[in-house]
């Protein structure tokens, strides 16, 4: 098996803590299903979001989850003028046997519109 980054991002309607919980899980199991993955696949996750959330670290949402031996960590997202905001993102590290080219990146809830070239 192979390393890859899948990468992922959701846009949450405000800065609100049971929609940043839902938002994440849909993400994640998102990238899953899109990219045969399991949670034993998983080696570490990052996740960031937008200067203006700040109810809630993303990676919390994961604690329902077995995946309490994955390192997992929360950056904020730089600030740059004209971004959209309350946008979380994900770069998971998985083992797959996929080629990069076969990697599902996942763009939920109006995220689309950051990586246009990606989404499906």
């Amino acid at each position: 098996m192979t390393m890859r980054g899948v990468r992922g991002a959701v846009m949450l309607s405000a800065d609100d803590a049971d929609e940043m919980q839902e938002a994440v899980l849909e993400l994640l199991t998102e990238m899953m299903v899109r990219n045969d993955v399991s949670f034993d696949d998983f080696i570490s996750i990052l996740f960031t979001s937008t200067p203006d959330l700040h109810c809630a670290f993303p990676a919390a949402a994961t604690r329902t989850l077995p995946l309490d031996d994955v390192p997992l960590i929360c950056a904020q997202e730089i600030d740059v003028a004209g971004a959209p905001a309350r946008v979380v993102r994900i770069l998971a590290h998985v083992d797959t046997d996929r080629r990069r080219d076969q990697i599902n990146h996942v763009y939920l809830r109006g995220a689309q519109i950051l990586r246009q070239d990606l989404a499906q």
